[in-house]
């Protein structure tokens, strides 16, 4: 059985006061003004939620797998499972724990552990074609009991290359703008303040800040006292053309091929989609509740709202009508319902509620999933003596 893991934060509106669930964080929901709650969810492969856990939002990502794993093993016993994980969910502490309890799983690895299979990465051998655009490799590291997968993608790789062409371009535009500013500044400059800005420069472009080697030196024969020197590093460029769309998993237990690891893997974006239908259909942000109980419960109604939203998509899907609850039930709340009043001879009043005979569009639809609808619904039938209305 194949368990995606992952996990998402959303904000509080007020203060949250006295609420210990309530605490600052990294924002998933770009909100670092907010306090917030971190929730941690696991679905099957088919993306249909099995279990959910909440996190005060300080919580690190790390902090959290070892103790759901734990309680999923405590509540259904350690099956024959294959957790997978997102990158920046696991620690190696984490793996060694994985692995001392004998768990499979398949996890992403930062981008700085490509450079360990750099010869593969150059060897044009041994890669096998998944889809189009998509290749995989298996590398193997003397010693460990782990699998690793090399993937490539030429759709990935076009967006980061795209993304450091950009990210580049603004340094270099940020540099020529800093040095212009110093060529004709009439009083002298900070040596450390113009090292912090060209800091916050490289920061704010992190991607290809490794592309450019800059020095803030002394020039005496300018008002300003300095200026600002950089050049292309074209050995991190060699390298970054090398490994751009190209990410490495790791996997331990599975007995899986390498193109089955890349496929497990890819599972996670069911877990994305959950996420964003916490966040849309299911109105999960903003949290207004002040209590961390009434936090719970709202996460609660939101996680139960989500099976059933699944459940629904999948039963759509079966029917042949495609994966979009959101217009089935508004195809479903077309049926209108209306109460039938009936005088009795005693004196009473008889009410039933009947259901509407639904267009054809609808009738086939209800077909097509195997409904029918009653002509009556008895168990809104009450008797109300005319006697008590007055």
């Amino acid at each position: 059985m194949f368990l995606a893991y992952d996990l998402t934060s959303t904000y509080f509106e007020g203060a949250a006061l006295g609420n210990e669930l309530a605490r600052r964080g990294h924002s998933c929901d770009q909100r670092p003004d907010c306090k917030q709650v971190n929730i941690a969810l696991v679905v099957s492969k088919e993306g249909l939620p099995l279990a959910h856990e909440v996190f005060p939002g300080n919580t690190s990502d790390v902090k959290t797998i070892c103790g759901i794993v734990g309680r999923i093993e405590e509540r259904f016993g350690k099956a024959d499972r294959i957790w997978i994980v997102d990158r920046g969910m696991v620690s190696e502490e984490v793996l060694t724990w994985l692995r001392a309890g004998e768990r499979s799983y398949i996890v992403g690895t930062p981008q700085s552990e490509l450079k360990r299979f750099a010869a593969d990465l150059l060897s044009e051998s041994e890669w096998h074609v998944v889809r189009e655009g998509l290749e995989v490799k298996q590398a193997t590291v003397e010693g460990s009991r782990e699998t690793f997968v090399l993937c490539r993608s030429e759709a990935r790789q076009g967006k980061e290359r795209a993304m450091r062409e950009r990210f580049s371009a603004r340094i270099e535009a940020g540099l020529k703008r800093m040095e212009h500013r110093l060529s004709k500044a009439r009083k002298r400059q900070n040596h450390a303040v113009l090292g912090k800005q060209v800091g916050r420069l490289l920061e704010r472009n992190s991607r290809a800040g490794k592309q450019f080697d800059i020095e803030v030196c002394e020039r005496i024969d300018r008002p300003s006292g300095v200026e600002v020197k950089w050049q292309r590093n074209t050995k991190n460029d060699q390298w970054a053309e090398l490994s751009e769309g190209c990410y490495l998993l790791r996997a331990h237990g599975t007995n899986l091929s390498d193109e089955e690891v890349w496929k497990a893997y890819i599972q996670l974006t069911q877990v994305e989609e959950a996420f964003r239908i916490h966040r849309t259909e299911l109105e999960l942000r903003p949290v207004w509740h002040q209590t961390a109980d009434r936090v719970r419960a709202h996460i609660l109604v939101c996680f139960l709202a989500h099976v059933l939203w699944k459940t629904l998509e999948q039963w759509s899907e079966r029917a042949g009508l495609g994966r979009s609850p959101r217009k089935l039930l508004q195809e479903i709340a077309q049926i209108k319902s209306g109460d039938v009043l009936l005088p009795t001879t005693d004196g009473r009043e008889l009410r039933v509620r009947c259901v509407a005979k639904p267009e054809k569009a609808l009738s086939l639809l209800l077909e097509r999933l195997g409904l029918e609808l009653p002509k009556r619904l008895r168990t809104v039938e009450t008797m109300i003596p005319q006697t008590a209305q007055m």
